[in-house]
């Protein structure tokens, strides 16, 4: 048990671990979600999923994004005429393929929360594809899906179209639809994921990927800093950034009361600690008042996440910087990033709208010794396998500047992950996106080492020296996701910076 006589006493050592149960997440037509073994949740319910279990009003994604659906145009494409000899062949029966495909398509779009526009009838002709392509212009679409159920006349044709409307356009290619003279001449366009397979996974990763393309356009953060208000976009990917002063934090948090619910969520991170090595009671409740004061602010802003220039806004008062606030509000599906840095905004929306859990934004760190890399931060999420899966242990400590409460995440060792990060924020410049991906080695010690309290060492694949790692601020995510992130760099014109 937590002991204390009163709530700025130290608490004491020991908590029993939590049990935490999973919520089941659901499947489509029997496909399991990416990674991790995460269960499928809809990405664009972010805001509604758990946490560490106190009994709270959740935080909301109340912005332009959680009001937004994209918008999908989709054709199947054929001969009117039966196959015959040439491919797919007359063994292959196109009607049952185009049922099977619409219900996976639509069931697909109904647990991602999108809009799918589907041809009544397949194109069957390259005049037909053209009306159709310019159908889809003219709706502003936010993507194109184009399923191949034949491999010859129009078909390929028709994928080359779409793929030069520039609109992202994934093209779902089922075994007897393709050959490798098709597929090349199209392989690595910019605008394009080309799926060759019958695994309609592939295809339903295009749709969420195209989904969150347009959901990083339209979202917007609420970004505490400095003492001027003004909205602006995130170059090349659209992102809405809305300035508020930071002395808005201070003022709602000056305001606020210790509440019943910040009392509940309090008592819930010492009943579910490991144990807690620094901070008081009364650490943890203005921690806790952190993430009430940042939900508030987030919500009447109306934004879909927030960042704070915390350490320049709160560094030197005593009110407590919002880590564990940034902590719970990534477990709960919101985007929150430290340091009001741009270069981490993205990444963090990116990784929960495709990836279904929250990244750990770190400093990187080289550890030369093993040829590691080390992310090192002092606020990191406890569900970093997925929203919908229990969260890791962790334990209570005070902040790198020995103040306030961290929750200290531990990572399990021999996880596979990625990194990704973000450079290159400028309108004439494309972005780049830094990838890597790795295993977990060790979570470091903070004390005795020094740094953020928060370290978690990880060996990348191929590299044997970090001291040149590029980049600062990136995502540490638990899974490992290269291949999809290079996926989608070539959807929506990224330069992958593969490290």
């Amino acid at each position: 048990m937590v002991t204390s006589s009163r709530d700025n006493d130290q608490v004491s050592m020991g908590c029993s671990r939590r049990s935490v149960l999973a919520t089941a997440g659901s499947a489509i037509l029997g496909f399991q979600m990416l990674g991790c073994g995460a269960g499928r949740t809809n990405l664009f319910r972010l805001g509604d999923q758990g946490g560490v279990g106190a009994d709270e009003r959740i935080v909301k994604s109340v912005g332009p994004a959680s009001k937004y659906t994209p918008v999908i145009q989709v054709t199947f494409v054929r001969r009117k005429e039966d196959y015959g000899m040439r491919w797919p062949g007359a063994i292959y029966d196109g009607e049952a393929a185009l049922k099977l495909y619409r219900q996976k398509i639509e069931a697909t779009a109904k647990e991602y929360g999108v809009k799918v526009v589907i041809r009544p009838e397949p194109v069957y002709s390259e005049a037909e594809a053209d009306e159709w392509v310019a159908q889809a212009k003219s709706a502003k679409s936010d993507g194109l899906l184009v399923v191949l159920l034949d491999r010859h006349e129009h078909s390929w044709p028709t994928a080359t179209k779409a793929v030069d409307s520039d609109i992202p356009t994934v093209v779902f290619a089922p075994v007897g639809t393709a050959f490798t003279t098709n597929t090349r001449r199209l392989a690595g366009r910019t605008g394009l994921f080309i799926c060759s397979t019958d695994d309609f996974q592939e295809a339903a990763l295009g749709i969420k990927m195209l989904a969150t393309g347009a959901k990083l356009r339209e979202m917007r953060y609420i970004v505490l800093k400095g003492d001027k208000r003004y909205d602006t976009r995130i170059p090349r990917f659209g992102t809405r950034m809305r300035y508020v002063p930071a002395a808005a934090f201070l003022e709602e948090y000056k305001r606020t009361p210790d509440t019943k619910e910040i009392e509940a969520i309090t008592r819930d991170y010492l009943r579910q600690a490991t144990h807690i090595h620094g901070p008081t009671k009364r650490d943890i409740l203005n921690g806790v008042k952190s993430y009430v004061v940042a939900r508030t602010i987030m919500e009447r802003e109306e934004g879909d996440g927030i960042t704070m220039d915390c350490l320049g806004a709160l560094g030197k008062s005593k009110v407590s910087l919002p880590c564990i606030a940034w902590s719970r509000m990534l477990d709960r599906g919101v985007p929150a990033a430290c340091e009001a840095d741009w270069r981490a905004c993205v990444p963090h929306a990116l990784v929960q709208y495709l990836f279904d859990r929250p990244g750990f934004q770190q400093d990187p760190v080289p550890e030369t010794s093993r040829g590691c890399l080390i992310g090192s931060h002092c606020s990191c999420p406890t569900r970093i396998k997925g929203f919908s899966e229990p969260a890791e242990p962790f334990y209570l400590s005070h902040h790198h500047g020995n103040r306030d409460a961290v929750p200290r995440t531990v990572w399990p060792v021999g996880q596979r992950m990625t990194v990704v990060g973000v450079e290159g924020l400028k309108e004439d410049v494309l972005p780049k996106f830094i990838v890597s991906s790795g295993e977990v080695v060790e979570n470091i010690s903070v004390p005795p080492s020094g740094g953020c309290v928060v370290a978690v060492t990880v060996k990348l694949d191929g590299v044997e020296s970090t001291l040149d790692y590029p980049g600062f601020h990136q995502l540490f995510v638990c899974g490992d996701f290269k291949r999809e992130l290079l996926h989608y760099c070539t959807l929506f014109g990224i330069e992958p910076v593969v490290v």
